[in-house]
């Protein structure tokens, strides 16, 4: 027969961590993201801007038909340069520099060069992510709804 014990180490009052017995841990080191002040050295820069005043707008007709929040992480050497918002599920609509404050839909990696290439029109979307240009995560098929904002931002 097993034999219950309900035993339980006591802990005295003067008991606890020996001098230097835990390390201080430093601050945790900030993402790898520009100073606002720097977002204009990016040669996406200007493009997502123009797009923001795009979505200003007809934001509120593009939020009846995409509904979805995409958030483009924008690459260089591998590691994330910019990071932008494009909010078609609230509001009327807005992009804003940053992470999605809400859960995105739709994540976009991608090499700021390939990105250039994509909103002005010099490579097909569907051709680049099956070259394995870019990674798409969360809901994939709402990629061709972002396409539509952008040729209709092109033709702006």
């Amino acid at each position: 027969m097993w034999k219950r014990s309900d035993h339980q180490p006591k802990i005295k009052g003067e008991d606890g961590p020996l001098v230097g017995q835990f390390e201080i841990l430093g601050s945790v080191p900030e993402p790898a993201m520009p100073h606002p002040l720097e977002l204009s050295e990016f040669e996406s820069f200007p493009v997502f801007e123009d797009i923001r005043l795009h979505i200003r707008e007809v934001g509120a007709q593009l939020v009846k038909k995409v509904n979805a929040v995409f958030q483009l992480d924008i690459t260089k050497d591998g590691k994330t340069i910019l990071r932008w918002t494009i909010d078609l599920k609230n509001g009327s609509g807005d992009m804003y520099p940053g992470p999605a404050r809400l859960p995105a839909d739709t994540v976009f990696t991608i090499p700021e060069s390939v990105f250039m290439e994509l909103v002005l029109g010099k490579m097909n979307p569907q051709k680049a992510f099956l070259a394995g240009k870019f990674k798409v995560s969360g809901k994939v098929l709402l990629s061709q709804k972002l396409e539509r904002v952008f040729k209709d931002w092109a033709k702006f």
